[in-house]
């Protein structure tokens, strides 16, 4: 039996963006447990290819100058006002970086794969302390390796933006119905 909780977390998980968080900073005990619960996700062989670069206060202000750097031919100071108004309104931006096996038996994609549910693990984390969360993954990501200091089989797999709100509005995503998605062969 699942519980009625855990039912209730997983189906309550939603994208909640910087733009609606108030911009007060999410305690650091908080953050070291939403990585802590990262830190359990299923991985082939035990390879936790996940690592985790945290960005908060003034740190978040190296990464955005990064950013900006990285794309100053194609960032309009429109871009730029609208991605510090982001980083303001952050607690915490978590870099996710995956470290590639040495084994190469196993595929690129479990990797991938298994950061994607420590992602997950985060996000479910998030929903049940009433925390935003939003994963994103911009093309620029695989021009940071040099500033997040990556080795060459560690790369770059996005952001969460972390923080604060005081409310959300009323939205619902629709999903197809799981009947349509399965197959019984009882």
């Amino acid at each position: 039996m699942i519980v009625e909780n855990l039912n209730n977390v997983i189906r309550n998980r939603k994208s909640i963006y910087p733009s609606q968080y108030n911009g007060k900073e999410i305690p650091l005990e908080l953050i070291k447990s939403l990585l802590e619960n990262a830190n359990t996700a299923p991985t082939h062989k035990l390879t936790q290819p996940w690592l985790f670069n945290v960005f908060a206060r003034e740190s978040k202000t190296y990464l955005l100058d990064e950013i900006i750097l990285i794309n100053k031919d194609t960032v309009t100071e429109k871009k730029k006002k609208s991605l510090k108004e982001k980083f303001e309104k952050t607690s915490h931006i978590i870099c996710i970086c995956m470290q590639r096996s040495d084994d190469k038996l196993i595929p690129e994609w479990e990797e991938i794969a298994a950061t994607s549910m420590a992602v997950q693990n985060i996000w479910l984390s998030c929903t049940a302390n009433k925390i935003g969360c939003y994963w994103s993954t911009p093309k620029y990501i695989n021009k940071l390796n040099s500033f997040l200091n990556l080795k060459d089989n560690q790369r770059c797999l996005g952001f969460i933006f972390t923080g604060l709100y005081d409310e959300l509005p009323k939205f619902s995503t629709p999903r197809d119905k799981i009947e349509n998605k399965t197959t019984w062969n009882l």
